[in-house]
């Protein structure tokens, strides 16, 4: 399963599954298990802004923490999602 990053933001794995890459570029993010089950969701736009989907168990302050971050650093995650799928960012006819 490919984590943007081997370590925990604000306390969480961002990461996306094997599965995921059949949808335009998003980010899971899990305290725990990495798996979709209790995970937030959020789809990334080509200027970084995110689409949540699905917030999981994150609380509204641990949410805007994610979505700066992936605001700042949308670009390098890309690069990751990049090497498994040709979906590209999110936009609003995607799904």
């Amino acid at each position: 399963m490919p984590k943007y990053y081997e370590y925990k933001i604000y306390g969480y794995y961002l990461y996306f599954t094997s599965a995921c890459t059949l949808e335009c570029m998003h980010v899971h993010a899990s305290d725990r298990r990495l798996t979709e089950a209790g995970s937030a969701k959020l789809f990334v736009k080509g200027n970084g802004d995110t689409v949540v989907q699905k917030r999981g168990v994150l609380t509204d302050i641990e949410l805007k923490k994610i979505q700066k971050f992936i605001k700042s650093h949308y670009q390098e995650m890309y690069r990751s999602w990049s090497e498994y799928s040709l979906n590209a960012f999110y936009e609003n006819d995607n799904l």
